[in-house]
């Protein structure tokens, strides 16, 4: 396992196909998947065509969120890239277990993993939709230089409900 960046919280990882179980039973807690647009049931066979269509083939940057000194698995986050010069991408995460949250995690993440786009792929910009209601996610990304430039009212989501978003940016 080899540690991308290192924090005193948290540490960064390349996803594997190992981590297929953990990642669909995160991305089917109620808390995770109310923070996405797309809200079905995942299943191992989703996370699977995502693997081999987005994160093998280079479109993706994906990483598994470690915690403590035990490396214990909490979360993901990741990149998409939206350019062919891989200067700009979407940037998303998750803290997936229920008992990671509010600890810090997740921003220090945000650091980390903003340093590692900048530094180790090179990315210029990265942008994130937040739903306007996750008000501690949107902290987080303040915290990380993210700056609100767009509002995206009444975003419909998979499941039928519509919700307001904003559109953040990062200038590397």
């Amino acid at each position: 396992m080899e540690i991308l960046e290192q924090g005193e919280l948290v540490s960064l990882r390349m996803i594997t196909r190992q981590d297929t179980e953990l990642v669909v039973k995160w991305r089917n807690n109620p808390r995770v998947r109310n923070n996405f647009v797309y809200r079905e049931f995942f299943t191992k066979e989703i996370h699977e065509k995502w693997l081999e269509n987005s994160v093998f083939t280079g479109a993706v940057v994906q990483m598994i969120i470690m915690a403590g000194e035990d490396h214990k698995p909490v979360g993901s986050v990741y990149f998409k890239y939206t350019k062919d010069d891989k200067s700009e991408a979407e940037y998303g995460i998750f803290i997936g277990e229920d008992d990671a949250i509010g600890k810090g995690y997740g921003n220090e993440t945000a650091n980390l993993a903003v340093k590692y786009a900048r530094e180790e792929l090179g990315i210029k910009r990265l942008i994130l939709r937040a739903f306007c209601y996750n008000t501690a996610a949107i902290k987080s990304y303040e915290n990380a230089g993210f700056v609100k430039f767009q509002d995206m009212p009444g975003v419909e989501c998979s499941d039928g409900q519509k919700s307001d978003m904003i559109l953040m940016e990062n200038c590397l």
